[in-house]
């Protein structure tokens, strides 16, 4: 399992930067990261239950919190911070970064919601 050599928070930028053990590296924004949360809030708690989180385009980040030697704890300023962003789930959510934020637009657009300003950055 690769793990995290470094991790910077580009809070101007709303961007995570994350290097990994394996030499991979990723720019994570604080949008994905929300709406990607691991919690049982928004990915329910089996198939079918998830729950689309909106309207988080200009979501930040307030803290960054080690649990154990395997995750980190994310707390938004929207108030949001359950869920271990374990660090096989922040490598994923790298390495799948365009198949998971074109299914969370698809699940937007199903859903009539528009995303209010394109501040999504690679």
């Amino acid at each position: 399992m690769p793990r995290p050599v470094e991790i910077k928070l580009h809070q101007k930028s709303r961007v995570l930067e994350l290097k990994f053990d394996d030499d991979f590296s990723c720019n994570l924004t604080c949008e994905y990261l929300r709406v990607m949360s691991p919690s049982a809030e928004v990915q329910g708690h089996g198939p079918g239950q998830e729950v689309l989180q909106v309207h988080k385009e200009e979501v930040g980040i307030t803290e960054i919190a080690p649990a154990g030697n395997y995750a980190i704890k994310i707390h938004f300023d929207d108030g949001h911070n359950t869920g271990l962003y374990t660090w096989d789930y922040l490598h994923g959510l790298g390495k799948h970064y365009e198949e998971h934020w074109q299914n969370y637009l698809a699940k937007l657009k199903a859903a009539g919601v528009e995303r209010q300003a394109d501040t999504h950055r690679d």
